[in-house]
């Protein structure tokens, strides 16, 4: 019993989009996942979308804009910010001084880094679908 929603995922590591998906997949979920390798056109899909969204999952060291400044965009445009769509960090970049910067100067629901291995990713993702199927927010479903 998924929520209803397309996952959006910003990843621009091909090795790391591949194992996301086989995860999302082996957990049973089985909601569109629409990939972007950078923040410009991931932006501009949400922004011009019609698709409810059910969580966005972000890297941080992207092509570009990062990240975090997607998500700084994000929360300035007043469309995006209606939409209340959930943002979670998955990144390989864990330094203290990255999760202060996410926490205190945006909103953000979460920071994970990405597993070392498939069964340490598989668990992480398996917590922050589990946690956003019970949530409410929104955008719920129910």
């Amino acid at each position: 019993m998924i929520q209803k929603g397309v996952i959006v995922t910003i990843e621009d590591d091909p090795d790391d989009k591949e194992i996301f998906e086989a995860i999302v997949r082996e957990l049973g979920i089985d909601n569109e996942i629409k990939w972007f390798t950078e923040t410009k056109s991931a932006f501009e899909f949400l922004r011009d979308t019609n698709d409810q969204i059910f969580l966005i999952f972000s890297d941080i060291n992207l092509p570009g804009k990062d990240g975090i400044s997607l998500k700084k965009d994000i929360d300035a445009d007043p469309i995006l910010r209606k939409k209340s769509i959930p943002f979670v960090f998955l990144s390989t970049t864990g330094s203290h001084m990255a999760v202060e910067k996410v926490y205190t100067e945006m909103t953000v629901q979460g920071f994970f880094v990405k597993g070392t291995d498939y069964e340490k990713m598989k668990n992480t993702l398996k917590t922050i679908f589990n946690y956003w199927l019970e949530s409410k927010h929104p955008n719920s479903s129910n």
